[in-house]
């Protein structure tokens, strides 16, 4: 099943999630919404800034390739299928990233 992870929705952390499918949604939205270099031991976690204050096609394939990685090296559960960026303002972005929960 496909899901739409948004990371400018501020949803309550649930630290006894037995849902398996909230659990990995959660897991993906700490991810996606954390900068990388901010958690020590494991500054790998969370998405880089290069995309910041490039032009959009550019900012939107930089971005696709960060998640994709970051999906793929710490929540493997879900599958990429398409990152989005959004205008909401000039100079303020958004992002949105469908994904597929395996199993």
């Amino acid at each position: 099943m496909r899901y739409q992870i948004t990371t400018d929705s501020a949803l309550p952390l649930r630290l006894n999630e037995t849902d398996p499918v909230a659990s990995v949604l959660q897991s993906l939205r700490i991810l996606l919404s954390t900068r990388k270099g901010s958690v020590p031991l494991y500054r790998d976690f969370g998405i880089s800034m290069e995309f910041l204050d490039r032009p959009l096609p550019t900012a939107q394939a930089l971005l696709s390739s960060e998640v994709q990685t970051a999906i793929q090296q710490y929540e493997p559960r879900a599958r990429l299928i398409e990152v989005v960026i959004r205008e909401i303002s000039p100079g303020s972005l958004s992002f949105m990233a469908e994904v597929e929960i395996n199993g």
